[in-house]
């Protein structure tokens, strides 16, 4: 342990660990396969970064989240720590050069996504790569008992073959109990061996609310409480709209989600968290491993398909440990959305098969044949063409790829690519505007090959050369291709589906129970455990979400909106009352809205105040009497 506090010191500055990050530093430290169960913002990184840089060799760290790789890359480099990431879109080239330096530059990181782990190109260069710790993050995607499951991360059972005697550390900040028995067995751990840290925040105000109009509601709640925020909704055209609702009001929003341009979600990224944009409304797809410990309230539009989901996406807020509020606004139409996604998400295992059989019409792919072809694929003119309803469609899609017929993806990132079409000496006849003539002197003098192929580059790296903004390199790119100087194909991302196996007579497909039918009711579970959080009126929500993941013992917060009406008082009902109306007068139904305390104590406090003449009603809306002001 001296060693380790002296690295903690060295790189992060701080003198000692928080008491669970210590046993499992010690743990993994002596060789010990170990699962840590920690609440998000609980510090996993350093569990896994420290041990690391005591070792010789290095640590490979398995993780499906892209912005989580970037930022713990960025944030190592910062310290002068050798670290590396290979992911989803990049270029061979670029990965055979990221491999060299983690063999030959002494790098003590590398993050990778799990679906790398069984590329030609990963294992052929395992052998030379020093590894001494394994690092699995987001650890429940292993299990099929988890509500994220992964297949990828199955490669890691085999992974461990090939690296005998590596330790294996697995975090995650969402387990049930039979989901961390799941993972170690997933995992092959020698020996049972999980440290958990209570999931409970005690700076964290969970608490519900019931209302037709969520957006008054949200506004209330970000005019109430000052800093900065997550809003989360299901769908990205909600995000725009929000945004834009927030903007009109005067609130510096802004939205994000997987559809956006790469540059601008780290632009958008960026502005929230150095503040100049103070709300975002998002999708699932912002959040994760995002390194901001402000954040005042998570508030979710929608109700989640699952409390593993909603405790993580709400545990973003008050990572500072200051106090912070996690809000769920739902209706009526929630609980009903809720179950339609149900069928949605498990269609009929006859509409699977027909998905299938369509498919293979729609790509024109003949029985046993195709194996491992890629085929461009657009889901909505694919169920325009076959008159298909489209959610249902994109899940039986995701079905099969479980069942090891296909891979589906929604979005394969290509990057930028460029080709000279004319020869080397014909350029110097060439007059060019000056910024295409610059972005032209940076490719040639950053990449080869470019006049005999299609070759991917990096805007950025172009920018950098060519000391030019990476809008100016898109400009120069645009010009270079209208002179026709270059073949120009910019980053695109593209839908494709890849036949992982020859195409099968459809009287033999084969989608098993694992795969259909416990899934099926697993998820039924989750969003039945969902709806019985949002409507319960009876428990403390932060023991609610507790006793989920097994903490069964948990004393009641006395912060959430159940703990707070159950201890109200008249005096304090009636002063929160008052404190509303002075901001602004409101209806009845606002007004009950705001109050956190129980409807019926707020109905009766109401006609309390209404008698004593302390409030006022005209014209349907409640007015705080004058004497009172």
């Amino acid at each position: 342990m001296p060693q380790y506090r002296a690295i903690l010191q060295q790189y992060w500055g701080y003198s000692d660990f928080r008491p669970l990050q210590h046993d499992i530093v010690t743990s993994i430290g002596s060789g010990k396969d170990t699962l840590g169960l920690m609440p998000t913002g609980g510090g996993k990184s350093i569990t896994f970064q420290v041990p690391a840089m005591a070792k010789e060799g290095m640590c490979l760290v398995i993780t499906p989240l892209i912005a989580l790789m970037k930022d713990q890359v960025a944030n190592l480099k910062a310290k002068n720590i050798k670290a590396a990431a290979i992911y989803s879109g990049m270029e061979s080239a670029d990965i055979q050069k990221t491999f060299d330096n983690c063999i030959y530059g002494h790098y003590k990181f590398l993050y990778i996504s799990p679906e790398r782990l069984s590329t030609r190109l990963f294992l052929e260069r395992l052998p030379q790569l020093d590894i001494s710790l394994i690092a699995v993050d987001e650890a429940h995607c292993i299990s099929q008992w988890g509500y994220d499951f992964r297949p990828a991360y199955r490669a890691i059972a085999d992974l461990r073959k090939l690296l005998p005697g590596v330790p294996v550390l697995a975090v995650t900040a969402t387990a049930t109990p039979k989901v961390a028995a799941d993972i170690q067995l997933q995992l092959q751990f020698e020996h049972p061996n999980v440290l958990r840290k209570s999931f409970y925040r005690p700076n964290l105000s969970y608490s519900v609310r019931h209302t037709e109009d969520k957006l008054q509601q949200l506004l209330r709640i970000l005019n109430n409480v000052p800093g900065s925020s997550v809003v989360y909704v299901r769908n990205r055209k909600k995000t725009k709209e929000i945004a834009e609702f927030l903007q009109s009001k005067g609130i510096k929003a802004h939205f994000f989600h997987a559809g956006l341009p790469l540059s601008e979600k780290d632009t958008r990224q960026n502005q929230w968290k150095e503040g100049s944009c103070r709300v975002m409304v998002a999708t699932n797809a912002f959040g994760m491993g995002i390194d901001k410990a402000d954040v005042r309230t998570v508030v979710h539009m929608d109700m989640p398909d699952s409390i593993e989901a909603y405790f993580q996406e709400a545990g973003r807020a008050g990572r500072d440990e200051k106090k912070a509020y996690c809000v769920l606004i739902y209706n009526n139409s929630d609980i009903t959305q809720a179950k339609k996604r149900i069928t949605e998400s498990f269609p009929e295992k006859t509409f699977i098969a027909e998905v299938y059989e369509k498919l293979a019409y729609f790509l024109q792919v003949g029985v046993g044949s195709c194996m491992g072809s890629i085929f461009n694929f657009n889901l909505g003119i694919f169920c325009k063409n076959f008159k298909l309803p489209l959610q249902q469609t994109h899940h039986a899609l995701k079905i099969l790829e479980l069942a090891g017929y296909i891979e589906y993806h929604d979005e394969l990132e290509f990057k930028t690519r460029v080709q000279f079409t004319c020869a080397r000496h014909q350029l110097y006849d060439i007059r060019l505007h000056p910024l295409a003539e610059k972005v032209m002197g940076a490719i040639l003098r950053s990449y080869t090959g470019v006049f005999a192929e299609l070759v991917p580059v990096d805007e950025t790296t172009l920018a950098d050369h060519a000391q030019l903004t990476h809008q100016e390199v898109l400009q120069g790119l645009i010009e270079l291709s209208h002179e026709h100087i270059i073949k120009y194909i910019p980053h695109q991302k593209i839908p494709c589906v890849i036949y992982t196996r020859g195409r099968v007579d459809t009287k033999q497909l084969v989608i098993n129970a694992e795969v259909y039918d416990n899934r099926k009711r697993r998820f039924v579970e989750r969003i039945d455990a969902m709806v019985s959080y949002a409507t319960d009126t009876q428990h403390c929500r932060s023991q609610y979400l507790l006793s989920y993941f097994g903490e069964t013992n948990s004393a009641s917060c006395q912060a959430c909106d159940h703990c707070l009406r159950s201890s109200s008082k008249p005096a304090d009902v009636a002063s929160q009352i008052k404190a509303i109306l002075a901001q602004q007068p409101c209806s009845i139904n606002e007004l009950i809205e705001q109050v956190s305390f129980k409807q019926s104590d707020t109905v009766e406090t109401i006609r309390l105040l209404l008698d004593k003449q302390e409030i006022t009603y005209k014209d349907q809306r409640l007015f705080l009497s004058r004497y009172e002001l």
